[in-house]
């Protein structure tokens, strides 16, 4: 297994707003940005992406993805998804996170290589889809001939830290030829112990806290997150002293 020292590892926060781009300061190497990361991150608006190119200097990935519920997308999904792809780029994005999958489950590479010619020479990153792929093996050397930059895992496990026997493996069969993003529930409590276990050189992090937004609380049981469990007063942010922590716990690079 590679080692890496600390100082090494990039740090990407995925945020989902331009105050959560402000919190991360200079902590952070790369942004992700979405949208509902309570759903596993949506696409983003463009209005959001502009600002936050204009506040911060380090890289921003756009999420593509229109719902939540599977990554096996109609043809009208499609259109937007290459559109939204396009105006991201076009007003400043550094690359794309997308997926595509067929009914199967498998890398859809139709998708992907629709999806590739527009990214053209920015960086392109196949997100978390690939955890549900039923071939792993197989799905990362598909992704490789494709021409992606790297893939988001969590090794086909709810959490990084329970994955990181694959990441280690992923990492090991990519050889340098593809990046392997390690993500789900990495946090400055274990970020250590994953880099250790897996050799990777870099982490993906949802740095959040709780916030509170009290304008709902005279009509509490009114519901219009109907998907989610938490009362329509909360919501998260990035926490900045998270991401600080997590910046102590790499080092700086």
């Amino acid at each position: 297994m590679t080692q890496f020292s600390q100082s090494n590892v990039c740090l990407e926060v995925c945020i989902a707003s331009l105050d959560d781009a402000l919190a991360t300061a200079t902590d952070a190497n790369r942004l992700e940005l979405n949208a509902a990361l309570p759903l596993g991150g949506l696409t983003p608006s463009l209005a959001v992406l502009r600002h936050v190119k204009q506040a911060v200097t380090i890289p921003v990935i756009a999420m593509v993805r229109p719902r939540a519920g599977g990554f096996a997308y109609s043809t009208t999904d499609r259109r937007v998804m290459f559109l939204d792809a396009e105006l991201f780029l076009e007003n400043g994005a550094d690359g794309i996170a997308f997926g595509f999958l067929d009914g199967d489950g498998q890398v859809d590479r139709i998708a992907c290589c629709d999806m590739l010619r527009i990214i053209g020479n920015r960086q392109a990153v196949f997100h978390r889809a690939f955890d549900v792929t039923p071939d792993p093996s197989i799905a990362l050397e598909q992704l490789i001939d494709l021409g992606v930059t790297r893939i988001m895992t969590s090794g086909q496990k709810p959490t990084a830290i329970e994955g990181a026997p694959l990441i280690q493996k992923l990492i090991g069969q990519g050889a340098g030829r593809i990046e392997i993003l390690p993500a789900g529930g990495i946090r400055p409590h274990n970020v250590q112990a994953l880099i250790a276990a897996t050799g990777c050189s870099q982490v993906h992090a949802s740095l959040r806290g709780p916030m509170e937004d009290r304008s709902t609380l005279a009509r509490p049981l009114i519901k219009f997150s109907q998907e989610l469990n938490e009362p329509e007063h909360r919501h998260s942010a990035t926490d900045p002293m998270l991401v600080k922590q997590m910046r102590v716990m790499l080092g700086r690079s």
